[in-house]
């Protein structure tokens, strides 16, 4: 596997795992978005400097990244324009770029967002729906920005609905072995992407959980897996608490996923995944 992610003039080293901080710039995220913001006028207007603040709050926690999302992908989401994604993002992004030394993500299917955002300081792509949208791939590796890959397998709005596969693993492995084809056949080089199987993307409970028991599968691929795990409904699901109460059983299973692999821990409490990633890292160290 690759332990040095390409950016955009400079390389993120993936020798020991990094976690990236959730940073949601909307008013429906199931978590936090709507902290960052308020409705004004019928639009939700993102309050820039409280996003600075919450930024530089998870950079001094220990995050690597800050990955900034303008339309949320819950599941049952509704998609929001182009022109509003960008009103969201860019403001943010730019902020972060003058003021904090950080890799900046940009959360975004949209391939305008993408060369908007890169244009103004990401340095990385983190798509829910793999380049999979007309325009996307050519938008990616024109901006020189690693890209995530993460699988999906319909639009959020709808993507829990008839939910099956032959084996969960075995399809979710096809599909990124063809999106990762697909990207580096649009000029993107094997050495800025990285992966994501979709934590609760399209999947039931058990499809969840048989995805996390095998995540070292996923390194058969030979790129960086980024896992995303943080307050979702699996944990919910198992330990029957509401999203504010679910980092315990959030980072029980961040633990597991870097003992099968994970590079990259995508989450809304740097802090404790910061920590979790630290004795991850003194137990493999041991003698």
């Amino acid at each position: 596997m690759n332990q040095v992610l390409l950016l955009r003039g400079r390389q993120l080293q993936l020798s020991t795992p990094l976690v990236m901080g959730v940073l949601n710039v909307t008013p429906d995220s199931f978590y936090d978005g709507a902290t960052l913001g308020a409705e004004v006028n019928s639009g939700f207007q993102v309050d820039v400097d409280r996003a600075l603040r919450r930024a530089e709050t998870m950079i001094h926690d220990g995050a690597a990244i800050i990955d900034v999302g303008g339309e949320s992908t819950r599941p049952g989401a509704i998609p929001v324009s182009t022109a509003e994604e960008l009103d969201r993002v860019i403001p943010v992004i730019e902020a972060i770029r003058v003021n904090l030394d950080t890799v900046i993500s940009i959360d975004t299917s949209s391939p305008e967002v993408m060369s908007s955002a890169c244009g103004a300081g990401a340095e990385l792509i983190n798509d829910v729906r793999a380049l999979a949208r007309e325009g996307a791939a050519t938008a990616a590796a024109a901006s020189g920005a690693a890209v995530c890959l993460m699988h999906t397998r319909a639009e959020p709005r709808v993507m829990q609905q008839d939910i099956h596969y032959a084996d969960v693993v075995e399809d979710i492995l096809d599909f990124l072995r063809q999106r990762i084809e697909a990207a580096v056949g649009a000029g993107i080089p094997r050495e800025k992407l990285l992966i994501d199987p979709g934590f609760g993307f399209g999947k039931t409970v058990q499809h969840n959980y048989r995805l996390l028991r095998e995540l070292e599968r996923f390194t058969e691929l030979h790129l960086p897996v980024l896992v995303g795990v943080s307050r979702k409904s699996m944990i919910g699901s198992v330990i029957d608490r509401p999203p504010e109460l679910r980092l315990a059983g959030s980072l029980a299973a961040t633990a597991w996923a870097l003992a099968n692999g994970a590079s990259i821990i995508r989450t809304h409490d740097v802090g404790p995944t910061v920590d979790t990633v630290k004795i991850h890292c003194a137990v493999m160290a041991a003698d």
